[in-house]
């Protein structure tokens, strides 16, 4: 017998995750920024001796989708069955939350209401009537604070007791509304997983899913009539019927709250709110931004990681690590090829592992605790609201900071979090500035580490990856057919960080790093030990010297450009080691850090993007990238020597 399905569903940032981690005991990435709850997440759980799967969703506002993470969200409720939904709410927000309650209630759903996040609807004044709540909507509701752990005894005990089936509540629309759904249900024969009249409800909005769904299981007489019905209410109705059955779910929802709801009078603004608004404000938001990119950005991760952790801990690699290695590989194997693979230039040791920990690891670490405190205090969310004008002009809105600023941690974790972003045309555009003018925070802190020696070489290096950026988003916004990007999001206060929720966050990315990444540096090793045994490097490398004198630059850079596509970090980390040894001036090492910048996605972002966009547009992307960057880089060597940087 299988175990019972507990499906946990909400919009982004009331708690979803935070309750998974409190039921599971299993930590799941907890943001207060909507949007970071990307994928599935499953684990089993045990209350009271029964087994349960609990399933951690995408965020959702209702059964209507605006997003890719949505869909997923409803997949999973029409395809999984769950036998329990728990829907997290945030209780100050109760109206838009009963909108969502109404329609699983319509659609049959076994349902029970979690209103999180009661400590803030309290501080506000806020007073719920939750066994008034629980007998309008006939089912359990249950309040908690799920970041300090109250109320969960009382949700499990709501899971174990959960009745086997919620009866369906129905909302009243108009009468000609009305007629079509008793018509549209009348031809559904199949059976599905949620109401017959819920379904007809999403069957009257423009949801190919929805229909193709249908389509696939009913006869294709009845089909046709069920369309025609469609098309019958439209001449009717002069609105779009989406529109006028979220009226009806908003007038509903809101007679609920005005019934259960008292309201105190609110406390007067305290600090946080007061800051809070004023981050919005661009005579405080700028700043503020270019206060968090300076401190948090460029001294943490490029002058503190990038600088004196990696030098600590490449040095304390290089003096007792890989020495060690080298005696021990040196006894136990006496083929010098096969000691190379693990201990030589370009070993599994030497170099997949050696750049992974003592190069990588520390500037990844610090740009995830940044990012991770980002999070926690809620200032992401108002770096969104802010950059929303300017993002537009690149085609984007301000919801694709999340995927932006996190490229700058890992570019290809970036790629698959651009699922948030609601239209395709997003996701492409975002997809290529990602490919190609992001750097992820091991390629940055490296690059940073080495030009920081010259201020203004810095400064040229950003001010051309910037403009690259803005330039390439602008033309996009231009060709790219498609509907413009929209912004819609709630603010959450800013609040106090918890370090134990930092520092979670921090380890629990690390260990993906460790878990996803770390391989690849080995199979990075493995492929250049391949290649070097079959001679296949050295024609890549010959072929690459070519363009590099185009633009000024040694042949014996070839390499470092050839390890950036195995790993973006290994280009970095080989252009540091020459300049370490003095190899490069400073004029080569500003064109070089500028085209490895806008050089080919590593392979594992290149594999990412073949996932999520396809291999015609992942070619195309890597192809136009490869000749751009190079001429990006012809155009700075030559205004360098007109400048006279020798």
């Amino acid at each position: 017998m299988e175990n019972k399905k507990i499906a946990i569903v909400g919009p982004p940032n009331v708690g979803k995750s935070s309750i998974f981690n409190n039921l599971s005991g299993t930590y799941v990435t907890v943001s207060n920024y909507p949007g970071t709850t990307v994928e599935i997440f499953k684990t089993h759980i045990k209350l009271k001796g029964k087994d349960y799967q609990l399933i951690d969703t995408p965020g959702m506002y209702s059964l209507w989708p605006l997003s890719e993470e949505e869909r997923v969200a409803r997949w999973i409720l029409l395809k999984s069955s769950p036998d329990v939904i728990l829907q997290i709410g945030e209780a100050k927000n109760l109206e838009k939350t009963l909108m969502f309650t109404l329609q699983l209630l319509e659609a049959g759903c076994p349902l029970i209401l979690v209103l999180n996040i009661m400590d803030e609807a309290k501080d506000e004044g806020i007073h719920i009537d939750i066994h008034q709540l629980e007998n309008i909507l006939g089912i359990p509701v249950v309040e908690t604070v799920s970041v300090r752990n109250i109320g969960i005894g009382k949700l499990k005990e709501a899971i174990i007791n959960a009745p086997a089936t919620t009866e369906a509540t129905f909302l009243q629309y108009s009468r000609s509304i009305e007629e079509a759904i008793g018509a549209i249900a009348s031809y559904i024969k199949a059976q599905y997983t949620i109401a017959k009249r819920a379904l007809s409800v999403l069957l009257l909005g423009e949801d190919p899913e929805i229909q193709n769904i249908v389509r696939a299981r009913e006869e294709r007489q009845d089909f046709e009539k069920i369309v025609q019905a469609k098309e019958q209410l439209k001449r009717k109705i002069s609105q779009p019927l989406e529109y006028v059955v979220n009226v009806a779910l908003q007038e509903k929802a809101q007679d609920i709250a005005q019934r259960v709801t008292k309201s105190k009078k609110k406390k007067e603004r305290n600090f946080s709110r007061l800051l809070g608004d004023l981050t919005l404000k661009p005579l405080v938001g700028i700043p503020l931004l270019a206060f968090f990119l300076y401190f948090g950005i460029y001294k943490l991760v490029g002058v503190f990681g990038a600088g004196v952790c990696v030098d600590f801990l490449e040095g304390a690699f290089e003096k007792y690590v890989s020495p060690f290695f080298v005696f021990i590989f040196q006894k136990i194997i006496p083929f010098e090829f096969i000691r190379n693979l693990f201990v030589g230039e370009y070993g599994i040791i030497t170099l997949g592992i050696r750049y992974a920990v003592a190069i990588v690891l520390p500037i990844v670490g610090i740009f995830f605790f940044v990012f991770s405190f980002a999070e926690d205090t809620g200032y992401l969310p108002r770096m969104g609201a802010m950059l929303d004008r300017l993002f537009k002009k690149i085609g984007l809105s301000g919801r694709a900071v999340i995927p932006i600023v996190l490229g700058l941690g890992c570019d290809t974790m970036a790629t698959m979090v651009t699922r948030i972003l609601p239209t395709r045309r997003e996701r492409i555009i975002a997809t290529f500035l990602l490919s190609l003018s992001v750097p992820c925070s091991a390629q940055l802190g490296v690059i940073m580490a080495v030009l920081s020696q010259k201020g203004w070489a810095l400064a040229i290096w950003f001010l051309v990856i910037s403009s690259v950026f803005a330039f390439s988003g602008f033309i996009l916004n231009r060709i790219l057919k498609g509907k413009k990007p929209s912004f819609h999001i709630e603010l959450p206060p800013l609040r106090m960080p918890r370090m134990s929720n930092i520092c979670i966050k921090t380890y629990s990315r690390l260990k993906w790093y460790f878990k996803e990444v770390l391989p690849l540096f080995i199979w990075a090793s493995v492929f250049i030990w391949v290649g070097q045994i079959t001679k296949l490097f050295d024609i890549v490398i010959a072929a690459l010297a070519y363009p590099l004198r185009g633009v000024g630059l040694p042949d014996y850079l070839a390499k470092v450009f050839l390890f950036g596509f195995f790993r973006r970090d290994y280009g970095a980390a080989g252009l540091y080691d020459l300049n370490k040894q003095g190899l490069l001036s400073m004029r080569e090492v500003l064109v070089a850090a500028v085209i490895l910048t806008l050089f080919l996605p590593c392979i594992a972002q290149f594999l990412m993007n073949l996932k999520e966009r396809g291999m015609k547009l992942s070619i195309g992307i890597a192809l136009f990238i490869l000749f751009f960057s190079f001429s990006v880089g012809f155009v700075l060597n030559n205004i360098l020597l007109i400048v006279g940087i020798p």
